[in-house]
């Protein structure tokens, strides 16, 4: 077994890196640490997570898409202005509920139609102390 962080990088092929960067900068408070005219690296502060963006014009034969990835929320109670957020940065939401009572979560689109999932989960037995 290879000890990781957990899943903390995806990269993402967006129409305009700057626009796709503006939605996460806006939603997470995500920050540019690498940049170039068609790439961006992205992370959100206090975590290990990265986010590249990276623009195409076309997606090259092959890639798959990505059915969706997630940001778990801190606090439960959030959840109200995390969807306000998406809505604030262009994005929509486009499921919300509980997977459990306790368990908030919601699905979101992007500025560029990746699908997002904002969610709070009750600690496991392998969270960081």
């Amino acid at each position: 077994m290879v000890r990781t962080f957990g899943l903390t990088h995806l990269a993402l092929t967006v129409k305009d890196v700057e626009r796709a960067f503006g939605f996460y900068e806006s939603v997470f408070g995500m920050v540019a640490v690498y940049r170039r005219d068609d790439f961006v690296q992205a992370q959100t502060p206090g975590a290990r997570d990265v986010l590249v963006f990276e623009q195409v014009e076309a997606p090259a034969r092959g890639l798959g898409p990505i059915t969706h990835f997630g940001f778990r929320l801190t606090d439960p109670s959030d959840i109200d202005v995390a969807a306000k957020a998406v809505i604030d940065a262009g994005g929509s939401v486009e499921e919300r509920g509980e997977f459990v009572p306790g368990e908030p979560y919601l699905f979101a689109r992007d500025r560029d139609g990746h699908l997002v999932e904002i969610w709070y989960e009750l600690p496991t037995a392998v969270d960081p102390h």
